[in-house]
């Protein structure tokens, strides 16, 4: 019986799809590269010293993955025109575009802006900031979207989860926005809704979280999340959300019948929002950690063209996935 990734991986096969992974020092980012390449879920750009790479994993089998060194590449020097004239009305020099031309991570989002790869996955073993500041500087967000979030995709674990009635959930915002207001809160509320949909294959029943269900405390963060679900409704009348609500009234059945009696997300939420990061990133450990479901992202929602992010936890599957799903994202 094929499993909630194997569907997607499946989809992302379709596309056949060119992704660029920027860190060929990784060694799981290797061994993703060379599964997903074997798997045939994408065609993959590596980026490193082609040399070092195979000497530090004799192992893998990189048949039909494209290294590529952007130190030796005939395109860098193009790349680095392509950044000088994105940036130089901010200050960017000449120099600074050529210097920064050399790094894997702009070299990546560089091929990504000229349309030489369709998308690209990074931070296995850099921070979100090394790997989203090239994306916001170059790629940008999409028109009409006012921010760039992030979101996990918590996939259950085998034999399933008696909470999780989809197969994943996803959380949003896990990994990029620090503390949301209640207009931003909205908006990632709404994209998570359109990302489970499009890219999960899931029909989205979105809950607003809180220390409070339905005005049982009170607080200015709590007002923060009731305004962002009144925003949030006002902006898509049709979204099936509802908030605040507290973690177990959210996805308990037993416990949304008493905190939540008549709601149509309570205890069978898909899409939790969380009111900020603190919450958002021991959420989905918490829920990796304990409750062995795995984690993939953080994955970026908004970006003109995919641009995705990992954790430097991640294992080679979760890369393995971040390019299905970064592939999946070519369509939206």
């Amino acid at each position: 019986m094929a499993t909630f990734m194997d569907n997607i991986k499946a989809k992302a096969s379709a596309l056949n799809k060119r992704i660029v992974l920027c860190e060929g020092e990784d060694s799981r980012v290797v061994k993703a590269a060379a599964d997903t390449v074997r798997q045939k879920i994408a065609k993959i750009t590596l980026l490193g010293v082609e040399e070092e790479i195979r000497k530090a994993n004799p192992d893998v089998d990189l048949t039909g993955v494209d290294i590529v060194d952007p130190a030796k590449s005939e395109k860098r020097k193009e790349y680095a025109a392509l950044l000088y004239d994105l940036r130089k009305s901010k200050g960017m020099t000449e120099e600074e575009a050529e210097k920064l031309s050399y790094d894997n991570t702009y070299f990546g989002v560089l091929m990504l802006k000229a349309g030489d790869v369709d998308g690209l996955v990074s931070g296995a073993c850099h921070s979100t900031a090394n790997t989203l500041r090239p994306g916001l500087q170059i790629v940008k967000a999409a028109p009409g979207v006012p921010l760039v979030s992030s979101y996990f995709l918590m996939v259950a674990p085998e034999g399933g989860n008696q909470y999780c009635e989809d197969g994943a959930f996803v959380y949003s915002d896990c990994g990029l926005n620090e503390n949301p207001t209640s207009e931003q809160l909205a908006e990632i509320a709404i994209i998570s809704a359109k990302t489970a949909e499009r890219i999960a294959g899931m029909e989205p029943r979105v809950a607003m979280l809180s220390f409070s269900t339905k005005g049982s405390a009170k607080h200015a963060d709590i007002d923060k999340v009731t305004t962002a679900l009144a925003l949030a409704k006002e902006k898509a009348p049709s979204l099936n959300i509802d908030g605040e609500l507290q973690l177990d009234a959210a996805i308990v059945p037993s416990v949304a019948s008493s905190k939540a009696p008549g709601s149509k997300v309570a205890g069978h939420a898909n899409v939790l929002i969380f009111p900020d990061l603190d919450a958002g990133n021991i959420g989905y450990k918490l829920t990796e950690r304990l409750g062995g479901f795995q984690a993939i992202g953080p994955l970026c929602q908004g970006f003109a063209k995919p641009i995705n992010d990992l954790s430097r936890g991640c294992k080679s599957d979760d890369v393995v996935a971040a390019v299905a799903i970064t592939a999946l994202q070519t369509q939206l």
